[in-house]
């Protein structure tokens, strides 16, 4: 165990376990208590000298005022599902296949000039005079129509159960009032919200920070009247949740044109995060987030009026504030707090520009997980939980520097796990002794730079829209995740970067995803400029790695426009009657580890005999490189995050780079990892797995030899060795 330290830890408390509480405080060496949702902090536990975090959301604890200003509640779009007409004439109930407990129809006459109908089957919007709304039915009846077509109505509702407290309402099984957001884009909203945040700091003089549970608009959450399938959509980076007819009205005013009920439903598919962004939809999310900075940042003033810190949760309501967007710093926050359960998320909430980073540790204390699986209760397994959370989280620590870290929930629940308490005293001291080598200076990584290429660009590094297990079936998630702690170097670009010159401080991209995707780049590969500069670079020495569907889009001579980089293209169906290259498999750099598994594609093919393929699986090629110019195309038809394939992407990368034959401070088993800290001259080692590890590696001191227990990180300065 690593020696006793404090500080850089948030704890949890709760009224009613102050003992517990401030015990639990000490033993942890946390420096602050929180409260977290549905908890509350005693004066006991206020005045016992730790710093204070105060959560508030700032849209859903107003349910008096709420309740008399009902117009000013958030709204959306919603869809109906296509329905068949059997004659002239349909009629439609709109709330069918939604959960009433979120959603109420907003016919105002403001709402109902942005409600749409369409024919599903010509594309056509139905003429209004066709069509007609039956408040006390609830159903909309549309006439004079094609039978045998389908038809949808999109139509607007107020969101009367906020969603993160309606998760956690009928997650915990709580019986008390259902809260509601209400809407800033309203003007009697925004005085009512800074009336509100000045008597709140007056009220809450204790209170050293102020935990902003996001801002204003919640990601996209529609829920299902069905349990079959309560969940309908969800899209943590959607901005579906930021609608209102004021916001149209003022959308139009400045831009000069409307949107449309369309422009968000899509026909039922909504504007996901994993598709590129039409102009429409970038304006539109310029224009949301222009509003909350600007007025965000007048309640940050009051809270700094009052000398109060103001962080803000990156999770939940965050939609609008954008932590990669150039103007995040505008609305003066003093910290970014994110909950993390994997390695890339770690990694974002480290990039942003705050002075404090935190993260909050998973899992969360609740008696079930976010899937619904227990945790804190009979079933579950919170230290093995915690366990399999902090082994990705803690090899992205390595590469970056996190400030701080802590736990949210009830803290009452961990008493019957003496065995949780215990895990977690380690990983507090463990963060706190990795946090002190970052002050020192920063870690060893290899030369070779490498950049992901997709159309979001650093507007959405280190993710994508959601957690990991949200977005598990995308190939970039998992590619982010093995990099997140790997020794290497990773910023995030789009096409308009490749055209402004970006690639000269680039070595290797990478461009992971299926066709059609933001992640892949879609239309955008039909820019022929990107695609000339991007050929000239790997021309003249760059690697770029393609994986899955890279740089897809119909309608040219090749389905990947860089297939005469990468020597391969895929087949989707216009060549079953060509011939196919013939090739042999030899892995001549030992590329492909022990274990790595890549899931192979139907299809793909050799452009022209010269790639050479490395690796295959049922007579399907899984890894491929091809000499163009100076430089590689590099393919792989998937990637899924696991141990192997992490060392197989490394190993890929130095060979790219060229740096295949540079060993140092790469561990020999690649189920361990390690990060060297030349000023303190510092080496840890860390166990990934459950098992026993033996592991050597080569430093310019020579090869340290080590053995570590499952889980295990070994910290080896110059002449000595401790574990912790």
């Amino acid at each position: 165990m690593s020696k006793q330290t404090t500080g850089s830890f948030t704890l949890p408390g709760e009224s009613g376990y102050e003992a517990l509480t401030l015990k639990l405080a000490e033993r942890w060496g946390a420096d602050v208590i929180r409260d977290s949702d549905g908890t509350q902090l005693s004066d006991e536990i206020i005045n016992a000298g730790y710093g204070i975090y105060s959560t508030i959301c700032i849209i859903r604890d107003h349910n008096k005022w709420a309740s008399r200003n009902l117009e000013k509640l958030q709204q959306c779009f919603l869809i109906t599902n296509p329905k068949v007409a059997v004659q002239d004439y349909v009629s439609i109930y709109l709330m069918e296949d939604f959960f009433t407990e979120q959603f109420k129809v907003n016919d105002s006459k403001e709402a109902l000039n942005y409600w749409q109908v369409f024919d599903r089957t010509t594309g056509e919007e139905v003429p209004k005079e066709q069509w007609n709304y039956e408040r006390e039915s609830g159903n909309v009846v549309i006439t004079g129509i094609a039978p045998w077509h389908k038809y949808t109505v999109s139509f607007m509702v107020y969101r009367i159960w906020e969603e993160i407290s309606m998760y956690n309402h009928t997650t915990n099984h709580w019986d008390k009032e259902h809260l509601m957001q209400i809407d800033p884009m309203y003007t009697e909203t925004q005085q009512y919200l800074l009336d509100w945040m000045e008597d709140w700091c007056l009220h809450h003089k204790e209170t050293t920070v102020v935990r902003f549970t996001s801002l204003f608009y919640n990601f996209a959450w529609i829920w299902g009247s069905n349990e079959r399938n309560r969940h309908l959509f969800s899209d943590w980076g959607s901005y579906d949740f930021t609608v209102s007819s004021r916001a149209l009205d003022l959308f139009a005013k400045r831009y000069g044109y409307s949107m449309t009920a369309e422009d968000f439903v899509n026909g039922g598919k909504y504007r996901v995060t994993h598709i590129p962004a039409e102009q429409r939809k970038l304006d539109w999310m310029a224009f949301i987030n222009d509003f909350v900075i600007e007025f965000g940042k007048k309640l940050i003033d009051i809270v700094h009026k009052h000398d109060k810190l103001a962080y803000v949760f990156y999770d939940d309501s965050w939609v609008g504030m954008e932590p990669y967007n150039d103007r995040f710093q505008e609305f003066g926050f003093d910290g970014l707090i994110k909950c993390v359960f994997s390695g890339y998320e770690a990694r974002l909430c480290s990039g942003v520009k705050v002075n404090t980073h935190e993260i909050r540790l998973h899992p969360y204390l609740f008696p079930v997980g976010l899937g619904g699986l227990p945790t804190f209760m009979e079933g579950g397994d919170p230290t093995l939980d915690a366990k399999k959370y902090w082994i990705n989280i803690r090899r992205a620590l390595l590469r970056e520097p996190i400030d701080r870290i802590g736990l949210g929930g009830y803290l009452h629940l961990v008493e019957p796990y003496p065995d949780f308490c215990d895990y977690i005293e380690k990983i507090a001291n463990e963060f706190r002794e990795i946090k002190e080598l970052h002050h020192e200076g920063k870690p060893y990584h290899i030369k070779t730079k490498v950049a992901i290429l997709h159309s979001w660009g650093k507007l959405r590094s280190w993710t994508l829209s959601g957690h990991f297990h949200e977005t598990y079936m995308h190939d970039l998630i998992h590619i982010n995740e093995a990099l997140s702690g790997l020794p290497i170097e990773v910023q995030f670009i789009d096409f308009e970067d490749i055209r402004q010159g970006i690639l000269q401080d680039c070595d290797v991209v990478i461009n992971a995803g299926s066709a059609g995707s933001a992640w892949s780049g879609g239309k955008h590969w039909n820019d022929i400029k990107c695609v000339d500069l991007l050929t000239q670079w790997v021309y003249e020495g760059g690697t770029f790695i393609g994986i899955n569907q890279p740089s897809a889009v119909e309608g040219h001579d090749s389905l990947f426009r860089m297939a005469h980089v990468l020597g391969l293209d895929e087949d989707t169906g216009s060549r079953v009657a060509h011939g196919r290259w013939t090739y042999k498999v030899r892995d001549e750099h030992g590329l492909v580890p022990e274990g790595a598994s890549i899931t192979p594609k139907h299809g793909i093919y050799l452009t022209d005999g010269s790639a050479a393929v490395v690796d295959e699986t049922s007579g399907m090629i899984t890894l491929s490189t091809h000499a163009f110019g100076k430089g590689k195309g590099i393919y792989l038809p998937s990637f899924e995050f696991s141990w192997e394939n992490t060392r197989l992407l490394l190993n890929i990368i130095r060979f790219a780079g060229n740096e295949l034959n540079e060993t140092k401070y790469i561990t020999d088993n690649l189920y361990t990892e390690c990060a060297y800290y030349p000023e303190s001259k510092t080496l840890v080692v860390i166990n990934n797995s459950d098992q026993l590890q033996k592991t050597t590696i080569e430093t310019e001191y020579g090869k340290q030899t080590m053995e570590l227990e499952p889980y295990d990180t070994m910290i080896t300065h110059i002449g000595l060795t401790k574990s912790v």
